[in-house]
C-alpha cells in the first residue's frame, strides 16, 4: 500500500525518477509494517488455553479482554503434612496438602488492572476481588520502571530475577492445589488494558509504533493482538472492520471510509489522456459464484463472560462459498452481527470494479479516497492510483450503500460460573470426648463455616501456647452448621429429658438448617450439638425466620459434660456435631491447661479456648453415697464411668479404659482436710481418722478418677458429721 502511495506521489513530483524513488521508500515501509509471516493471525482458542513453553506468543491487549496467559516462572511443589485423630477402631490419619508459587504473563504491553480470574473454568477471583482458593496475589502492570517481584528474587537471587519491564504479569504465592488435583489449573484473566472501548484505528496506530495515524473507525471493547508483524496482528481486524490505509497530511492513516463522497467527478472528466484523445472507461463485474453467500464471524462476548460467540450474515443466490473470519476481540452479539453483515455487503458491492482515466489536476486523489461519479449512482473507493504522462489512472471498487440500522442478534445462552462471596471463616472449637476410642493426647474438634455463600473450606494454623508458636493443622471439613445462642437453658440433669429448657440460636449461613428428630433417633445419637462446653441433643427444632431456630426436648450433659450445664451465657457458640463437618487436631499432652489459638485462612477472627483435655479425662464418677456407721466410720461409695464407650448396650460394666483403676478422695471440713487414694470405687473414713483430723460439722467429699492422661472432673457430696 505504501509502495503505491509513494510511487504515485513521486511520479507527481519528480516524474519517472520520483516515481522510482517513491516506490523504493514505499517498499521499505511495507516490508517493515506489513511483511508477511508464516502465521497470519490468532485462532480464537489461543486466548483460552494456558501455555508454558518457550516461544509462546504473548498477546498485546487493548481495552478489556479475557486471556489465558503464559506461565513464565514456577517453584517446585511445597508439601505440608498434617496428622488427624482417628475414630473408634481407626488409626490416626496423615494428610498431605500441596501449594505452588508461579507467575503468568498476561500482556505484551502495559495494563491497568485485573478483574475476575477463572481456574479450570470456575471463578477463582470474584468481582469483589475475593479469591475462592487460598493464595497470595500480586499484579505487575508492565510499565518500564517495574521492579522484579520479591518472591522471584528470593527464589532465584537478585541476578536471576528479571523485572519483565514492558510485560504485564501476575504472581501467585503459595497457591493451594487441593481443589485442582494437586496441579496448576488452567487460568484465564479478565484484563483491563485501556479504559473504555478502543477504536480499531487506534489499535493499529499503537501497534505500528506511531508510523500509522488513527482516523475514524469503530470501537471494540477489547482486542488481543498476536503475531510477529503488524500485518499478522491486524490483518483480520482491518478487513473485518472495513478499514483502509490511506495517505494523509502527515503520513499514512488507517480509517473507515465515510458514508459520503469526498470528491465528485464530472461526466466530462472521465476518459482524459495526455494527448486529449478519448480513453474508454472500463467496468468489470465478478461472477456470483466467485463470491461468498455467507460470512461467519467468531468473537468473544463480554456479556457472556467472554465466551466464544458466532454470528452469521447470509444472502440468497447461487453462490455456495462461505467466508469465515476469526476476530480475537471483545464485542457484543449485535456489533458482531453488524460487522458480519457489513463485510458481506462490501464483498458483494466490490464485485463491480472500474478503471478510470482522469486529467492530471486530479493527482491529489489517493488510494482509500471515496468518490462519486456524475451520472452514476453509488460511491466508489479508490483501490489504486497511477500518474503517467500527465494522466491519472484510478482503479475503483464499488461501495455498498448506507449501512442499515443495527439488527437483532442472539448471543446464545450464557453459562457463567457463579460468583459467590467466601466471606470470613468462623470457627468453633470443641473440647469434648466425641469418639469412643482412647486417645493419649488432648483432642480438639474444629467446626468451620464461612459468612459468604461461596465458602468451601480453609487451611488451619494452630498454636498450643497462646500464640507464641504456630504449626500447620491441616484443612477444615466442608461447612458445618454453626451459630450463636440468643436464649440459653438453665441447669439440668443428664438422666432425663429436659422438657422445660429451650435454646434459641441464630445460624451463620442461610443455607444451614436444623431438623426435629424422634426419641428413637435421639437414642441412636441424632442431633448431637455443642453449646459452649456442653454436649446436648435436641428433639424439636422450630424455625423462627432470619436463620433463627428454637430447640427444645433436650437431652443434656451428653458424654460426661453435665458439669457444663449451668455455665451458659447468651452469645456463646453453637455447633451441630456432624462427623463429616469436623476435623480433629491433637495438641501435646503437656498443653492441657494452656490456651489453644486456631487461625483459618481467608480472614476472620482467631478461635481461642483453654485446652481442658476432655478427650483424655475419664468421666467423673456418679451415684456417690456416704453413710455414717454406728461405729463412727463414714462409708463412701460411687460408680465409675469409662471413656471407652458411652452407650450401655449389654448390661455389663464398661471396660475401664485406663491403664489402672485409681481414685483420689478429698475429705474436707471447715477445720480439716485429708487426701487419700484408693484402687476401688469405695473408701472408709475411719472414726479414728475423723478424730485425729478434728473433723466436725459438714464433711465435703470429692471423688476424682485418676486416668492415664488426666484426672476426671470431681464428683461431690456433703455429709453432716454431728
Amino acid at each position: 500500500m505504501a509502495t503505491l502511495v509513494l510511487s504515485t506521489a513521486g511520479q507527481a513530483l519528480g516524474g519517472p525518477i520520483g516515481a522510482a524513488l517513491g516506490a523504493l521508500v514505499g517498499q521499505q515501509i511495507d516490508q517493515r509494517l506489513f511483511a508477511p509471516k508464516p502465521r497470519q493471525g490468532p485462532r480464537l482458542g489461543d486466548l483460552a488455553v494456558q501455555t508454558s513453553h518457550y516461544g509462546s506468543d504473548i498477546a498485546r491487549l487493548f481495552g478489556r479482554m479475557r486471556v489465558a496467559g503464559t506461565v513464565i516462572w514456577a517453584t517446585d511443589l511445597k508439601e505440608r503434612r498434617a496428622t488427624g485423630g482417628g475414630g473408634k477402631g481407626q488409626a490416626k490419619t496423615v494428610s498431605y496438602s500441596y501449594s505452588v508459587s508461579f507467575a503468568v504473563a498476561l500482556s505484551g504491553r502495559p495494563i491497568r488492572s485485573v478483574g475476575r480470574i477463572w481456574a479450570d473454568g470456575k471463578l477463582l477471583r470474584g468481582e469483589a476481588g475475593d479469591f475462592k482458593t487460598p493464595t497470595g496475589f500480586r499484579l505487575h502492570e508492565g510499565d518500564e520502571a517495574q521492579a522484579p517481584d520479591p518472591l522471584i528474587v528470593a527464589a532465584e537471587g537478585a541476578g536471576g530475577a528479571p523485572a519483565y519491564r514492558g510485560l504485564a504479569y501476575a504472581v501467585f504465592e503459595d497457591f493451594e492445589l487441593a481443589d485442582y488435583g494437586n496441579r496448576i489449573p488452567s487460568l484465564s484473566f479478565e484484563v483491563e488494558a485501556d479504559e473504555g472501548p478502543v477504536p480499531v484505528a487506534a489499535i493499529v496506530a499503537a501497534l505500528s509504533g506511531g508510523e500509522v495515524a488513527a482516523g475514524p473507525s469503530p470501537a471494540l471493547a477489547g482486542y488481543a493482538a498476536t503475531g510477529e508483524s503488524l500485518r499478522a496482528a491486524v490483518e483480520g481486524l482491518v478487513a473485518t472492520a472495513g478499514l483502509t490505509l490511506r495517505d494523509g497530511p502527515a503520513g499514512l492513516i488507517v480509517s473507515q471510509p465515510g458514508g459520503e463522497a469526498e470528491t465528485t467527478l464530472g461526466a466530462d472528466e472521465a476518459g482524459a489522456s495526455a494527448d486529449a484523445s478519448p480513453r474508454r472507461t472500463q467496468t468489470r463485474r465478478k461472477g456470483a459464484a466467485a463470491l461468498p453467500a455467507e460470512v461467519t464471524l467468531s468473537y468473544y462476548d463480554p456479556d457472556r463472560d467472554f465466551q466464544a460467540g458466532l454470528q452469521r450474515a447470509h444472502r440468497g443466490g447461487p453462490a455456495s462459498r462461505a467466508e469465515r473470519a476469526v476476530l480475537p476481540a471483545a464485542i457484543g452479539a449485535v456489533q458482531a452481527k453488524a460487522m458480519a453483515e457489513a463485510r458481506l455487503k462490501r464483498l458483494w458491492a466490490g464485485r463491480e470494479t472500474m478503471r478510470l482515466s482522469l486529467p492530471w489536476r486530479r493527482a491529489g486523489l489517493r488510494p482509500g479516497a471515496v468518490i462519486a461519479l456524475e451520472g452514476r449512482r453509488g460511491l466508489w473507493r479508490v483501490a489504486a492510483a497511477a500518474l503517467e504522462h500527465m494522466a491519472l489512472t484510478l482503479e475503483l471498487e464499488a461501495q455498498p450503500g448506507a449501512a442499515a440500522g443495527l439488527v437483532a442478534a442472539d448471543p446464545g445462552r450464557a453459562a457463567p460460573s457463579p460468583d459467590r462471596l467466601l466471606g470470613e471463616t468462623r470457627l468453633v472449637i470443641v473440647d469434648a470426648p466425641l469418639a469412643d476410642d482412647l486417645p493419649t493426647r488432648p483432642r480438639l474438634a474444629v467446626l468451620a463455616a464461612g459468612t459468604g455463600e461461596g465458602w468451601r473450606r480453609a487451611d488451619l494454623t494452630a498454636s498450643w501456647d497462646g500464640g507464641a508458636s504456630w504449626q500447620a493443622a491441616g484443612g477444615t471439613a466442608p461447612a458445618a452448621v454453626i451459630g450463636a445462642a440468643q436464649v440459653v437453658p438453665g441447669t439440668a440433669g443428664s438422666t432425663l429429658l429436659d422438657l422445660g429448657g429451650a435454646i434459641e440460636v441464630t445460624l451463620l449461613s442461610d443455607e444451614a438448617w436444623l431438623e426435629s428428630r424422634s426419641d428413637a433417633a435421639l437414642a441412636a445419637g441424632a442431633n448431637l450439638a455443642v453449646l459452649g462446653d456442653e454436649l446436648l441433643q435436641f428433639g424439636t427444632a422450630v424455625p423462627l425466620g432470619a436463620r433463627r431456630f428454637r430447640l427444645s426436648r433436650l437431652l443434656r450433659g451428653r458424654r460426661g459434660t453435665e458439669w457444663a450445664s449451668g455455665t451458659h451465657l447468651p452469645g456463646e457458640a453453637f455447633g451441630l456435631i456432624d462427623p463429616a463437618a469436623l476435623v480433629m487436631i491433637e495438641p501435646p499432652l503437656a498443653a492441657i491447661g494452656a490456651e489453644a489459638v486456631v487461625l483459618a485462612s481467608g480472614g476472620g477472627e482467631a478461635a481461642r479456648r483453654r485446652i481442658g483435655g476432655e478427650a483424655v479425662r475419664p468421666p467423673s464418677p456418679v451415684h456417690l453415697t456416704a453413710v455414717r456407721r454406728a461405729d463412727g466410720d463414714v462409708a463412701i461409695g460411687w460408680t465409675r464411668r469409662s471413656r471407652s464407650g458411652w452407650t450401655w448396650i449389654d448390661g455389663a460394666d464398661a471396660p475401664l479404659g485406663e491403664e489402672r483403676q485409681l481414685y483420689r478422695v478429698t475429705l474436707a471440713t471447715a477445720t480439716s482436710r485429708r487426701v487419700a487414694e484408693t484402687a476401688a470405687p469405695a473408701f472408709v473414713y475411719a472414726a479414728a481418722d475423723i478424730a485425729a483430723d478434728g473433723a466436725a460439722g459438714t464433711l465435703a467429699i470429692e471423688i476424682v478418677q485418676l486416668g492415664t492422661g488426666a484426672a476426671s472432673r470431681p464428683a461431690t457430696l456433703s455429709l453432716g458429721l454431728d
